[in-house]
């Protein structure tokens, strides 16, 4: 029978999120429903929210997540009732062009539930990144469960959006690794995660970029070697001298704005890779020298979801974490309850926190 529980909503473009009684069906084939334990407060979902994604209204919103499996569709194999798992929004068709080349992190035609979750009245609602976790249960694609050892939930969790990507674009994406050097420009949670990773690959030179001096002193909390305030000091000037002149090996741009971009694409060495994970909006435009792209060589690349693989990347980073080689903790800055989420995207906006975490 389809179960009604309490989920957030954003029901129009910049208002209020709510928290009512959505309606969950009962998981059709290749399905699960999930009973969420813990939901991060990701930048997507505000996005979602000010209708920056798309205006598939009302969203149900949430997708950084960890919970128990409660129940599964016909022909499910992968999970079952009571496994402890990390939602992730890629799940691999494992029939596209890309999943047939043995590259199943370029997945082209990754799915979501077939099935849709609703209000009490029956408008449909349309899931953050087809996952909809702010809600004590979800609907979602079983291949969009990933089994993990059990941990703290309202941590790795965190795994499920933000703290992969920025990780995977340093060590997937940009192939960062021993004795490399790494710059890293915006240290809000996907940056910090960007040189949590160069540290644990054993980057030597590991340099954060920020206007923000709070989020640079996280940033030498989670590994950076050396920090650049970019309001008082010329970034692309001083990675160079912290890099005996040449540039980074490898510049993780985690802002998404034309303007750092550009930082760093002339902070690299000569080919060096540029990895943007940070999520632009629909009217920015880049402008480039043709020159200096040809002259420079090296690799310009976008990191989708960090280039990752749930099912190899997330239990990896869960047992690197419970052997303590990698600080997830000290990305929750706070746990909340669902009706404290409004309260969390100010303080995400004011760069107050790297991760409000919802727990139910």
């Amino acid at each position: 029978m389809p179960q009604t529980v309490k989920g957030v909503i954003a029901r129009a473009k910049g208002a209020p999120v709510e928290v009512t009684d959505i309606v969950i069906p009962d998981p059709g084939p290749g399905e699960a429903v999930v009973q969420v334990q813990a939901c991060g407060v990701c930048h997507t979902d505000l996005h979602y929210r000010e209708g920056g994604i798309n205006d598939d209204f009302p969203f149900l919103l949430g997708h950084e997540a960890a919970g128990i499996v409660e129940a599964v569709g016909e022909g499910v194999t992968g999970v079952a009732a009571g496994d402890f798992v990390i939602l992730n929004w890629r799940a691999v068709c494992g029939e596209c062009r890309a999943c047939h080349k043995g590259k199943p992190q370029y997945c082209f035609d990754t799915h979501n539930a077939a099935q849709k979750m609703t209000l009490t009245d029956g408008t449909v609602l349309s899931p953050a990144l087809g996952i909809g976790a702010f809600a004590e249960k979800t609907l979602v694609a079983a291949g969009q469960c990933t089994k993990v050892a059990t941990s703290d939930p309202a941590v790795v969790g965190l795994l499920g959006c933000g703290v992969m990507a920025g990780f995977g674009a340093a060590v997937n994406t940009g192939g960062v690794g021993l004795g490399d050097s790494i710059a890293v420009i915006g240290c809000g949670g996907v940056g910090n995660a960007a040189i949590a990773g160069a540290k644990v690959v054993g980057a030597t030179t590991i340099i954060a970029v920020d206007v923000d001096d709070r989020k640079l002193q996280w940033a030498k909390e989670f590994g950076a070697t050396h920090t650049i305030n970019s309001t008082s000091e010329d970034a692309v000037e001083k990675i160079r001298e912290l890099t005996g002149s040449y540039g980074a090996d490898v510049v993780v741009e985690a802002v998404g704005r034309p303007e750092t971009y550009q930082q760093a694409f002339f902070a690299r060495d000569l080919a060096g890779t540029v990895v943007l994970v940070g999520v632009p909006t629909p009217d920015l435009k880049l402008e480039l020298p043709l020159i200096e792209i040809f002259g420079r060589g090296g690799s310009l690349k976008s990191s989708w979801y960090g280039d990752c693989l749930p099912t190899r990347d997330f239990p990896t980073l869960v047992s690197l974490y419970q052997q303590g080689r990698f600080p997830l903790d000290a990305f929750v800055s706070e746990r909340i309850g669902l009706g404290d989420i409004e309260s969390a995207f100010n303080k995400m906006h004011k760069g107050e926190v790297l991760r409000s975490v919802v727990e139910l």
